[in-house]
């Protein structure tokens, strides 16, 4: 795919109705021959909208006018190609723990959690997080996050966690300055209730930090498996991390992950999780896909603001 492409796939996929912004960046940058070019010079993992739009913001940038951008872009390009060799979309939205919880709550307790592609490891504490479905709500205190589920219940309980480990090729620390503003930095500009999110689930993170190693999905995952306690029913799970993957990668944790104890929870991309006998996503807007052990549950909102199931809660 092209890069002008990936950027039209972006504004029509993800940013159409989500976010405006980045809906009229995507379409400035596809039809713009001088920042295809110089984006074209960057490793194709490298061209992503999100990276280069958070790079943008990180530096203070404009992202609000097409023309500022672009005019920031062309001015500022060694600076913000430099940052986009080096950081990775790192996007920790704690809200996706929405859509993951009524899997985890069914599944047998206690649960040792292990998350590929952890960022900071906010996702790490479904068990500390409020949710509110509807007119049902779980637990109290900060964040509260807002699911839509369609054709299930909402859970009854939270689950038990007693272990919590995350693996990522550059972990974040949320007690970090720098580390925090790029989390903020990747969140789209409109969305000023995910910023207030960030920044609630930070401070759970912060006060009972996760344990996070810096490894490799495929040859470091083992041995961080074997460290979950006994008696805890292992999940790994991950969302939204293997479109990153180069496919032989992504085929080779595939294979692993299923040779490991416990479950697999995925919530990905569904280009990249098989999708045979699956129904069509529901309209309005780009949909991920949930899938316990290999088997399709639930089409995802991205931040997780909504689920629609077609399959059993457990595999």
């Amino acid at each position: 795919m092209s890069t002008a492409d990936t950027y039209r796939r972006f504004a029509d996929r993800e940013a159409r109705g989500v976010s405006p912004a980045y809906e009229r960046l995507s379409r400035v940058v596809a039809r713009d021959p001088d920042l295809l070019a110089m984006l074209d010079s960057l490793p194709p993992a490298k061209r992503q909208p999100n990276l280069l739009f958070g790079v943008v913001r990180l530096r203070g940038g404009p992202v609000d006018d097409p023309v500022a951008f672009r005019a920031h872009v062309l001015a500022h390009w060694p600076e913000i190609a430099a940052q986009m060799r080096v950081r990775a979309t790192q996007t920790n939205e704690a809200g996706r723990c929405a859509v993951l919880l009524p899997v985890l709550a069914a599944l047998p307790q206690p649960l040792a959690l292990l998350e590929v592609g952890a960022s900071a490891g906010l996702c790490l504490y479904p068990d500390r997080y409020a949710y509110r479905y509807g007119d049902r709500r779980i637990g109290d205190g900060e964040p509260v996050l807002d699911c839509t589920l369609t054709g299930v219940a909402p859970p009854d309980r939270w689950p038990e966690v007693v272990w919590r480990a995350g693996l990522d090729m550059n972990p974040l620390d949320v007690t970090d300055p720098a580390d925090l503003a790029w989390l903020d930095a990747l969140i789209w500009p409109e969305h000023a209730h995910r910023r207030q999110r960030l920044r609630a689930a930070a401070a759970v993170a912060g006060a009972d930090p996760p344990l996070l190693v810096r490894g490799d999905l495929v040859d470091d995952l083992p041995a961080l498996a074997a460290r979950a306690p006994a008696g805890a029913t292992l999940v790994i799970f991950h969302s939204s991390v293997l479109y990153q993957v180069p496919p032989a990668r992504r085929t080779a944790f595939t294979e692993l992950v299923r040779t490991l104890p416990g479950h697999w929870l995925a919530n990905e991309d569904p280009t990249v999780l098989p999708r045979a006998g699956v129904p069509d996503p529901p309209d309005g807007g780009f949909h991920n896909l949930l899938a316990l052990d290999g088997r399709p549950l639930a089409w995802t909102r991205g931040h997780g603001q909504a689920a629609t199931w077609f399959g059993p809660v457990r595999s």
